[in-house]
């Protein structure tokens, strides 16, 4: 199936589907098919993570497709028992090899803890070997994210972090885009708390445009130039999420979902001591 996505201009000109496809939370035993059935539907763009334990099944699905490899862009993260210079390579062959490709579009430190810094530097030298297009991070407040553009040679590219309608991040972009980083949100449906799917703001622009909350969602998302990577394992699903280029939002529609904002994290707050020891506590193979 041929659709058309839009792309972005990282800030090392590699270009990025502005539109992904994310397998967080897929069972193992499911993401290959859940990939063929995304791939098949037209996505180009999937990200996966070391911790979410199916970068082999993503990897088969890639092989299994025929799609050319310069058509696909392949996102993984490393985790945080694996950062560290030497570590970080290591970990790095390790993804690279249970996905069954020989270069990375995009790898990204997964959360802002352990000892990322050296990290960050092995991840400079691979990509300075050529086997990672482009590197980035993931849920970095804006607090660590400068610190860490100010002390090292590359700037991330890009920065995946909680952004739906309930936590807008709408403050954080104006730097991210200072700094030259891509804004990329993980959760754009927030998981479906707060009741979103049935939001009556929401599903009444949906009603003006014949479209559904989700695909609204994923409109507003990408009209602020934010990259997204909805998940679905149902394959109308999947259609209906690429469906989404076709119709535009009002500047006044832009501004009634602007108002949905709550302003805080609906899943953890990576500054939280707690969530803090739960996530640094969390070992992967």
């Amino acid at each position: 199936m041929s659709v058309s996505i839009p792309e972005v201009t990282l800030n090392n000109g590699v270009h990025m589907p502005i539109l992904g496809f994310g397998v967080f939370q897929v069972p193992d035993e499911q993401t290959e098919q859940v990939v063929t059935d995304a791939l098949a539907a037209g996505y180009r763009a999937i990200d996966t993570a070391a911790s979410y334990g199916n970068e082999e099944a993503v990897g088969r699905a890639i092989a299994a497709s025929g799609i050319p490899r310069e058509q696909l862009f392949i996102t993984t993260k490393l985790w945080i028992q694996h950062t560290g210079e030497e570590t970080a390579k290591r970990e790095f062959d390790k993804s690279l090899s249970k996905l069954g490709l020989d270069y990375l579009d995009l790898y990204l430190i997964h959360q802002p803890l352990g000892d990322y810094y050296s990290s960050w530097h092995a991840m400079q030298k691979l990509y300075g070997a050529g086997l990672i297009k482009a590197i980035g991070v993931s849920n970095f407040y804006p607090d660590r994210l400068v610190d860490l553009v100010q002390h090292n040679d590359i700037t991330p590219a890009v920065n995946q972090i909680e952004v739906h309608p309930f936590f807008q991040r709408a403050d954080y972009q104006p730097l991210l885009t200072e700094h030259g980083v891509r804004i990329e949100s993980w959760g754009p449906f927030a998981e479906g708390k707060n009741d979103l799917f049935t939001n009556p703001i929401l599903a009444k622009i949906g009603a003006g445009h014949g479209k559904s909350v989700a695909q609204v969602v994923l409109r507003w998302l990408i009209q602020r130039e934010v990259v997204v990577i909805p998940k679905s394992v149902r394959p109308e699903r999947m259609a209906e999420n690429l469906a989404v280029f076709d119709f535009e939002l009002t500047d006044d529609e832009m501004t009634r979902i602007a108002a949905l904002d709550l302003g805080t994290s609906q899943f953890f707050d990576h500054r939280d001591p707690a969530m803090v020891k739960w996530l640094g506590g969390r070992r992967v193979d």
